[in-house]
């Protein structure tokens, strides 16, 4: 199916609006094929919005490891605010910035930067705006404390609310049945081991119990909320009422009160929290989707049932997290059958964890629903076959949420391996470059929300491609013209134009941003990146002070791929900046 097509058949069945303003035009940005360009950023060189054209460019505002003040940017810190320090005795700096805000407070504009690191970090900075050029510039910077909280775990994209907080994540949430399981700590799965050094431990040396007597699993995997003051205070708040998963990002709708969380990973879900209140992320009911496919052509569409897992309050699920449970604790297990099969009292599922049989345990069904909710929702007859679940965004005017599949792959295929145990809702053809799809949404009087998504329709996709040795595009297997493995999404509200950012590898050599065009299907690349680099945080701003931004961060430069072509160890550090500054419309 060609992107027109994909194009025409999700504008009718997302029946979006025509009612744009004039759109968006970027000046193109060739796909670098010569090493000079693909050690460089390189973004577009002007942007027309509604008529009105500014010469823009990709700014850099800082760097890990850039001192800024009497703070070096990006340095991990433990739950003393000290430095978290490398096998050879150096201060970690991370290279591995992900989303960046920007949050006008008090008459300041401040920037809170996540480093997707274990233990992660955030750093809030203060920057200056040139009331003249748009230019932002850093003035001073200092870490997030995350100890209050048990400190932070592998924060990835992020969003900001319609209250101006930055409203982050925690991705791949440890595996608790793992940890409770383990003989040894080598049955602990080593990507757990670092976060043991934000609590003074040495993971090179440590034991099995010193490792379970700072690591609570359950303490990690969950919507995190920084609400900074006007003195540049940040105060973090885990929501565990909204759930507990592979978070790669919370958004919430314009009610202040729905939220969609994305899940990423192999065989994950799609969540909706709403909220009690507007503008408190609290309490409140969580949803899980449950898929029924209506096509199977290209990367698919389906129809969408909200699944209840009950109400919560983040007061009450932090009682539990405190009394530190083992699964155990929450489920019982049994071994499945040779067919497939779990015995009597037992429900069959397949997750990210793979296929399991598990029970509930009396009494632990709201433990279950918010420190296990992948499995949960699957136990609850929700779909957990989506694949590499990434960027959310929404667009007012048409009323569609976006969301981004990195890949249409494994438990998204038919008859894949991660189906067996499971009822296997999605049954597609995979895409090994991915899709992004379109979700309208609607009023609900069951749920209470008027922006519950009702269906998803693919709208565009990557092409898989195969290009000759002697081909200046050798090495990329998605085609050069399109996207590839989409990442992060977000809307130019006011205009019809989608932005989509790129985590990819094999598919596109060097990784790209995209302006999408809802009303023709065209794509325009407006960045791309050094070698082995992610694109992360593309977020619109269209007025800061009569200034517009689109922000955009540069992860580990050579850190993906190409590792070998690293000249200057100051090349790999993280680039944190902005496309722009354009006039505000």
């Amino acid at each position: 199916m060609t992107r027109k097509t994909l194009l025409l058949a999700s504008t009718a069945a997302l029946a979006a609006s025509a009612a744009f303003a004039d759109g968006v035009d970027f000046a193109p940005v060739s796909f670098p094929d010569t090493d000079e360009l693909k050690r460089a950023v390189v973004a577009s060189d002007s942007v027309t919005i509604n008529g009105t054209t500014s010469a823009i460019g990709y700014h850099v505002m800082m760097r890990g490891g850039q001192q800024i003040g009497d703070t070096t940017f990006a340095v991990l810190t433990d739950q003393t605010g000290a430095p978290v320090l490398s096998a050879d005795g150096a201060q970690n700096v991370s290279v591995s910035a992900d989303f960046s805000s920007l949050l006008p407070v008090g008459g300041k504009l401040f920037n809170v930067t996540h480093f997707e690191s274990r233990p992660g970090a955030m750093y809030v900075t203060e920057l200056s705006q040139d009331a003249a050029t748009g230019a932002l510039s850093p003035v001073a910077t200092r870490p997030v404390d995350f100890s209050s909280v048990g400190g932070l775990w592998v924060p990835c994209a992020g969003s900001v609310t319609p209250w101006t907080t930055h409203l982050g994540s925690e991705e791949y949430e440890p595996d608790a049945r793992a940890v409770d399981e383990a003989k040894s700590l080598e049955d602990v799965d080593d990507y757990y081991y670092p976060m043991a050094r934000y609590f003074g431990l040495n993971p090179a040396e440590m034991s099995l119990e010193d490792f379970r007597g700072v690591f609570n699993p359950y303490a990690y995997g969950y919507p995190t909320e920084i609400a900074v003051s006007a003195d540049g205070t940040a105060t973090p708040t885990k929501h565990y009422a909204m759930g507990r998963m592979a978070v790669e990002l919370s958004y919430v709708m314009p009610d202040q009160k729905t939220a969609y969380i994305t899940d990423d990973g192999t065989n994950v879900g799609l969540f909706m929290f709403v909220a009690d209140e507007a503008a408190n992320l609290g309490a409140g009911t969580l949803y899980a989707a449950k898929l029924t496919q209506t096509s199977g052509e290209g990367a698919g569409a389906f129809d969408i049932e909200w699944v209840s897992l009950g109400h919560a309050n983040s007061a009450q699920i932090q009682a539990v997290i405190d009394a530190k449970p083992a699964f155990s604790d929450i489920f019982d297990t049994a071994t499945p059958a040779e067919d497939g099969t779990c015995p009597a009292g037992f429900s069959s599922i397949n997750t990210t964890n793979g296929h399991e049989c598990l029970a509930v345990k009396k009494g632990m069904e709201v433990a279950a629903s918010r420190l296990e909710t992948r499995r949960y929702a699957a136990l609850m007859g929700a779909t957990t076959e989506l694949r590499k679940e990434e960027g959310v965004t929404f667009d007012p005017a048409s009323g569609t949420l976006f969301v981004a599949m990195s890949e249409v792959a494994k438990g998204m295929e038919a008859g894949a391996k991660q189906d067996i145990g499971g009822p296997d809702h999605i049954q597609l053809e995979a895409n090994k470059c991915g899709a992004v799809y379109g979700l309208p949404v609607g009023a609900d009087a069951g749920i209470g929300s008027d922006y519950v998504a009702q269906s998803m329709t693919a709208l565009v996709a990557g092409t898989p491609m195969k290009y000759a040795d002697d081909s200046a595009f050798a090495g990329n297997s998605c085609d050069i013209d399109g996207i590839a493995n989409p990442d992060n999404l977000t809307f130019m509200t006011g205009t019809n134009t989608l932005i989509i950012g790129e985590d990819t590898g094999s598919g596109h050599q060097n990784d790209a941003i995209w302006a999408y065009d809802l009303d023709n299907g065209d794509l325009t690349r407006i960045l791309t990146t050094p070698y082995g680099s992610e694109t992360t945080s593309p977020y619109y701003y269209p007025d800061i002070n009569g200034w517009g931004y689109l922000m955009a961060v540069v992860q580990h430069p050579y850190g993906e791929s190409d590792e070998d072509k690293l000249a200057n160890p100051a090349d790999a550090m993280a680039y944190v900046g902005y496309v722009g500054p354009f006039k505000a419309n």
